[in-house]
């Protein structure tokens, strides 16, 4: 993955377009509804969606500091490794390996499907999840045997879901006279406390809709320019993410009525519903399609880079290291590992605990910021650094509400991360025999 910087595959474009694939997914679609069931107040929801929107910010900041460290690929795995124990990359790689790629990804390819085909409208002909799977499919050739045209077809895919989604806003807001909602749930009155928790509960819930503003790391080896195109990749594709969240909750709390979206997952076609009739909601409907095919692309464009550059530190079977871009053995890998987590049932089930293990990871990776000197009289640098630790803390709060809230998910990321360390200490006798 040595290209020569005029040849690398991925300019700012390219690595914007990236992380506004990988954040842009099922969860935007869903966690309105349980968050206005919960908070009752849809205001009170889109200020949960600018919480969650700063605290991906600060995110971004504090991994683009990572990146001006070290710009090579491998996300948190590279970064634990080199700056806190090579333990703790594995275990962070493992997490990325179980969670924040491939169950995030087969998660995207089913919601792809139940979004294409309502039961409705499924014949008897079509084998259950064989849309998911050959998207996956598709996915997986497109980017094993060419970066640059799989980044095209990334591109391609990530801008004509932005067209369909501006689309939508813009038709929505020109009827906003229509607009059915806007009041509160009727319930009872409940203490501030209650309040308090049900609010953290729901910013929990939507951070999971911001996780892949750190997409271009994983690709960072192969980005032109460096860092520099890095930091702008993610803060702006992030920026914009939050900006589209605000509008589209927006539309999704306050066009329908508030007891017709609450508790309910299909909120934007219940939206586009109540303003375009059946009509925008199949427009609705596709829309959300393509925006869930590109979040599978851009898990088949991030993933592998991390699986190879464990392979090449030993942490891994050699067979998936590469030097070459893509690392086409780690892309099938990571299509076959989406394809077989497709086959789970109960796959939904899993979002909290895959949230939960993804927000650990991310807070342990921007934390290494803090090992080791800096320069503290430097007031830019302490501003970002300031980012950088809001983003740590509020992550560690987040992910602590988790588990309180859902201990059985809490018990499986430690279960996963235990498990990790046992794996990491057979591979490491490996990686010291090869060494030796």
């Amino acid at each position: 993955m040595r290209d020569p910087e005029g040849e690398k595959p991925f300019d700012v474009l390219t690595l914007t377009l990236l992380v506004i694939a990988s954040m842009i997914g099922a969860g935007v679609y869903t966690t309105s509804g349980f968050a206005l069931a919960d908070l009752r107040d849809p205001w009170l929801v889109l200020l949960a969606w600018t919480v969650g929107g700063f605290i991906a910010v600060c995110g971004a900041v504090g991994y683009a500091q990572l990146a001006e460290r070290l710009t090579e690929n491998g996300g948190e795995y590279l970064y634990l490794s080199r700056f806190a124990h090579p333990a703790a990359g594995f275990s962070a790689g493992w997490v990325s390996f179980l969670a924040g790629f491939t169950g995030a990804g087969a998660y995207a390819a089913v919601a792809f499907e139940t979004y294409l085909l309502p039961e409705e409208f499924r014949s008897d002909w079509l084998p259950a999840k064989s849309p998911a799977l050959m998207l996956v499919v598709a996915a997986t050739l497109s980017h094993a045997f060419n970066s640059r045209y799989g980044a095209r077809s990334q591109n391609g895919i990530v801008v004509c879901k932005l067209g369909l989604l501006a689309a939508l806003l813009l038709y929505a807001f020109f009827r906003i006279g229509s607009w059915q909602g806007g009041e509160s749930l009727p319930g009872d009155e409940s203490n501030s406390h209650v309040t308090v928790l049900s609010f953290a509960t729901s910013v929990m819930w939507i951070s999971l809709s911001y996780c892949g503003f750190n997409a271009a790391i994983y690709v960072a080896g192969e980005a032109r320019d460096g860092s520099k195109s890095i930091r702008r990749a993610m803060v702006l594709g992030t920026v914009v993410v939050t900006v589209i969240y605000l509008l589209l909750n927006a539309f999704i709390v306050f066009a329908p009525r508030p007891e017709q979206i609450a508790g309910e997952p299909d909120v934007a076609a219940i939206a586009a519903r109540s303003v375009g009739g059946n009509a925008l909601e199949v427009i609705t409907r596709g829309a959300i399609c393509l925006g869930l095919a590109s979040s599978v692309s851009s898990v088949l464009m991030s993933g592998p880079r991390v699986y190879a550059k464990m392979a090449a530190d030993g942490y891994f079977p050699r067979f998936f290291a590469s030097t070459q871009s893509p690392p086409v053995r780690s892309v099938f890998l990571q299509g076959i590992a989406i394809m077989l987590v497709i086959s789970i049932s109960t796959l939904q089930g899993l979002l909290s605990y895959l949230g939960m293990t993804l927000a650990l990871s991310a807070a342990a990776t921007v934390s290494t910021l803090f090992i080791g000197s800096w320069d503290r009289s430097n007031l830019v640098d302490r501003v970002l650094r300031g980012m950088a630790l809001i983003f740590v803390l509020a992550t560690l709060l987040i992910a602590g509400l988790a588990a309180w809230n859902k201990p059985i998910e809490g018990i499986a990321a430690l279960v996963t991360l235990c498990v990790g360390g046992v794996v990491y200490l057979l591979t490491r006798h490996d990686h010291i025999s090869g060494e030796s």
